[in-house]
């Protein structure tokens, strides 16, 4: 199997116009779309498409219809003009734990056949239920894990950002540890840093079992701490932005 477990840290900074940080620890499972069946089938603990202690559910993601998600990822890059045939895509995701769903963020790694990275997708979910996807890609070419994709931010997440901005995202490689950290620059001055630092472990029952012991079901407990940290930035007086309209497309490529 090439799917895993990925156990590390959050960290977040907010700098202006008030600092507010924090750090937590937090889990993801990152998962071969095409290993998904054979990880139900080996293990008692980890389920795909159906009830279980922790689970997979392609109704979570992509199209949200419950429809298989590979062949979705295929069309939306090769709308984008980016070829992964014969290659893989892996999602780095918090699972469901006793049926709670909820993530910040999902993100997909795609592959060529030859094991080259040709885009990433962000998946961003809000606290209001909405949810856009940010295509990353180097129109066609293989992506430099040095490099550090932007977009323009089109979504809104947190009430207390402003919309006027853009992301900065910096990858390494997944391998036995992984890095992701988002800079978001609102009027050109960094306002916020959150990233993840993991460690990779085998996806097993065991390992299934001593991580969401040690850290509890992710979903309700990411759902939690977002909103305490709320509480802190309204404790703080940073000002409240009223929610906009979604953007009109679903996808930004």
């Amino acid at each position: 199997m090439s799917s895993a477990l990925y156990v590390g840290t959050v960290r977040h900074e907010r700098r202006t116009p008030r600092r507010n940080a924090f750090r937590y620890g937090l889990y993801y499972i990152y998962v071969d779309l095409d290993e998904l069946a054979d990880l139900d089938r080996a293990m008692r603990l980890f389920a795909y498409n159906h009830g279980g202690f922790m689970s997979f559910w392609d109704r979570d993601h992509g199209p949200r219809d419950g429809s298989p998600l590979r062949p979705w990822v295929d069309d939306l890059l090769a709308r984008a003009g980016v070829d992964v045939a014969g290659g893989k895509v892996f999602l780095l995701a918090f699972p469901r734990v006793l049926g709670f769903r909820f993530y910040p963020v999902a993100l997909w790694y795609c592959f060529d056949a030859d094991g080259l990275p040709r885009a990433i997708l962000a998946e961003v979910c809000n606290t209001f239920g909405e949810h856009h996807n940010y295509l990353l890609h180097a129109h066609g070419h293989a992506l430099d894990w040095k490099q550090r994709p932007e977009v323009i931010k089109v979504f809104h997440v947190s009430p207390f950002i402003e919309m006027d901005g853009r992301y900065e995202f910096h990858f390494t490689p997944p391998a036995d540890k992984l890095a992701v950290s988002i800079h978001d620059y609102i009027k050109g001055e960094l306002l916020l840093v959150a990233g993840v630092s993991l460690r990779a472990r085998e996806i097993t029952d065991r390992s299934i079992l001593a991580t969401v012991f040690r850290y509890g079901p992710m979903s309700p407990r990411a759902w939690i701490l977002i909103r305490w940290q709320a509480l802190r930035i309204v404790a703080k007086r940073i000002r409240y932005i009223p929610r906009p309209a979604p953007p009109n497309e679903e996808t930004s490529l």
